[in-house]
């Protein structure tokens, strides 16, 4: 199972050349997971996110990005495993109650897409990411689609018996789909 982020991710403004808040529908955004246990993969998905997003296309060197994950919103689609792995060996959501994603740059990386570089903190550990990012437009909102893999195990997520990854994967895709206006 594992971690969040859950991530962040940029948005169109229209007019100023400086970066400009967006407002994030965190009801239409998601955060979610896969792994693999036993060999079979696993979906999951996080319950509550806040994402903070400043972008202007003209200028996505000037970028900030945000996202905060209520790790005990974890959801594995059964109430006994989602509670499993709130626990002090999985994500310890008493002690760690936040995963944070931290945008460190964003960069134009071709029509409709982004590259985001970052600081993913999870469970008191940190990490720096890089992953390309797809925006695209549905109505009014802009929608910045993408995943970012990462290893469990960096992050502590599966101590004692389930650090064995034969039982539960070590490699977690974390998939993000953040809607603002």
């Amino acid at each position: 199972m594992v971690a969040r982020f859950a991530l962040i991710i940029a948005a169109l403004s229209t007019g100023s050349a400086l970066a400009a808040p967006l407002k994030v529908d965190a009801v239409k955004s998601s955060v979610g997971v896969t792994f693999k246990q036993m060999g079979v993969a696993v979906d999951a998905k996080f319950n509550k996110l806040v994402a903070q997003v400043e972008y202007d296309a003209a200028k996505p060197e000037n970028a900030k990005a945000s996202v905060e994950i209520d790790v005990a919103s974890f959801d594995l689609g059964d109430p006994d495993y989602s509670a499993e792995v709130r626990k002090k060996e999985w994500f310890h959501a008493v002690q760690f109650p936040k995963a944070t994603f931290n945008s460190t740059k964003i960069r134009s990386a071709g029509v409709g897409k982004l590259e985001v570089s970052g600081k993913l903190t999870l469970k008191g550990k940190s990490t720096e990411l890089q992953f390309p990012l797809t925006v695209k437009k549905e109505g009014a909102a802009q929608v910045f689609e993408g995943s970012v893999p990462i290893k469990r195990l960096v992050f502590g997520i599966g101590d004692g018996e389930w650090k064995d990854t034969s039982v539960v994967a070590d490699e977690v895709l974390i998939k993000f789909r953040i809607v603002a206006q």
